[in-house]
């Protein structure tokens, strides 16, 4: 594990020469295909040494980060063009790079709440410094103190945890059941807020909307997931009390993300209906999580990274039609298949995967996700049927209104999709609908 680690460092210079933009994005795609190869004992933590291991959560988690942050420079081009501060902005990225890999693969609790807390300060510095409107400063703040304010506890329950068991490695705690409501709240919330859940996740549609297509892309791609992997991190040691307090979570995420598939139809930004749609997604998430089954856990895992790539996708289709229009208003972006009939398609396949359309992996996690709730309370079936139809219902509405009807007349100058752009949205469609063949891998984990 430190060999990556170490490659990631000595990128660090690179980010620094003038004219190495690709070189950093190809050495970021090279990363990814060398930790493709790591040997992968299933079961097991692997890899071990007393900081760094290796599992199949972290695995899938650090592949998906070091994929996505070398799409986020090919998905940047402009900064290249515009020669906006690029040097500054892959440092950023290889950092927030090096934050994500060190947060998925240590062993150490306090370790993995400082690297959690580290992860923030790139995405912060993204929002801030590459932003579009002003209001990025006031959604850079929101980002900020909703994750700050509910990780204070965490860090408090964390040297509690320490006090308790005289150690902080994750390997030892399965071994520890602690009963105390008190030491939940402070572990959980935190997650709760970074995942995001329903009342407080107010922050994720302001940082979507403000940050610049790499920021909305690591948001939603990785930044949503560390939240999941915290709480399946967590939950080892808290069984017994979360089997008499899950019904909370799951009751509130179920109904915040219908109500949130719902305000999805009022939206008429498109990053905000993205990011919503996000948000109905996560709610599955914690609610597969919080039931504690095996259905829950690797159907959350396998849809924490099918929505990773999905929403990624979307975000790079949403900025594509930006730097054509100079806007995300609906009213602008329509009639675009007249435009780019093949981009037409992109948005087709990418949105079909956002609403769970085999081959796609996403189905694969709505499935167990579904089967994992029903065995818990059959209650639960209205709500999960209402939220499957209404995220099939906000994909085909952003699909139809945005590429049929009539063009906005005031467009005077356009340009079609470039190569470049073809191939992203490839890299993110190809993986999310190639890895429903080792679907296995994904669920056989636990």
């Amino acid at each position: 594990m430190m060999k990556f680690f170490v490659m990631m460092i000595f990128m660090i210079p690179l980010c620094l020469k003038k004219k190495s933009f690709w070189l950093v994005q190809m050495m970021i795609f090279l990363l990814a295909f060398l930790f493709m190869n790591l040997g992968l004992n299933l079961m097991l933590f692997c890899n071990m040494s007393y900081y760094f291991s290796c599992d199949v959560v972290s695995y899938g988690l650090i592949l998906l980060s070091i994929w996505i942050c070398g799409l986020m420079v090919m998905a940047s081009e402009n900064l290249l063009k515009l020669n906006f501060y690029y040097n500054f902005f892959l440092l950023n990225i290889i950092f927030l790079l090096i934050m994500l890999y060190l947060t998925f693969s240590v062993m150490n609790l306090f370790m993995f709440y400082l690297f959690f807390e580290g992860s923030l300060i790139p995405t912060l510095l993204l929002i801030i410094g590459w932003g579009y409107q002003p209001e990025r400063v006031q959604a850079g703040m929101y980002l900020l103190f909703y994750t700050l304010f509910a990780s204070l506890p965490l860090f408090m329950g964390i040297f509690y945890v320490f006090l308790d068991m005289n150690s902080f490695m994750i390997y030892f705690l399965k071994f520890n059941n602690m009963n105390y409501y008190l030491l939940y709240f402070s572990m959980v919330i935190a997650f709760l807020v970074k995942m995001p859940m329903y009342f407080v996740h107010l922050w994720l549609p302001k940082a979507h909307v403000e940050a610049p297509v790499s920021g909305s892309m690591i948001l939603a791609g990785i930044m949503l997931k560390l939240g999941g992997y915290g709480l399946l991190r967590v939950m080892i040691f808290l069984q017994k009390i979360n089997l008499k307090l899950n019904y909370i979570w799951v009751s509130v995420s179920l109904i915040g993300g219908f109500y949130i598939s719902l305000k999805c139809f009022c939206q008429v930004d498109i990053k905000s209906l993205i990011a919503y749609s996000s948000v109905a997604h996560m709610s599955i998430v914690i609610s597969g999580i919080m039931v504690m089954n095996y259905w829950g856990a690797s159907g959350a895992y396998v849809l924490m990274i099918g929505h990773g790539l999905c929403s990624s996708g979307m975000f790079c289709l949403a900025n594509i039609s930006y730097e054509r229009l100079n806007s995300r208003s609906m009213y602008m972006n329509k009639g675009l298949m007249n435009f780019m009939p093949s981009m037409g398609l992109w948005w087709f396949l990418i949105l079909s995967s956002n609403m769970a359309a085999p081959p796609s992996l996403n189905l694969v996690g709505e499935i167990s996700l579904i089967n994992s709730l029903m065995s818990w309370s059959y209650f639960s079936m209205l709500l999960l049927m209402l939220i499957s139809f209404f995220s099939a219902g906000y994909s085909l509405y952003l699909f139809s209104f945005t590429q049929h009807g009539k063009f906005f007349q005031g467009v005077y100058s356009f340009y079609v999709g470039v190569s470049r752009e073809y191939l992203m949205l490839f890299l993110h469609w190809f993986p999310l609908n190639l890895l429903i063949l080792s679907v296995d891998y994904l669920m056989i984990w636990i």
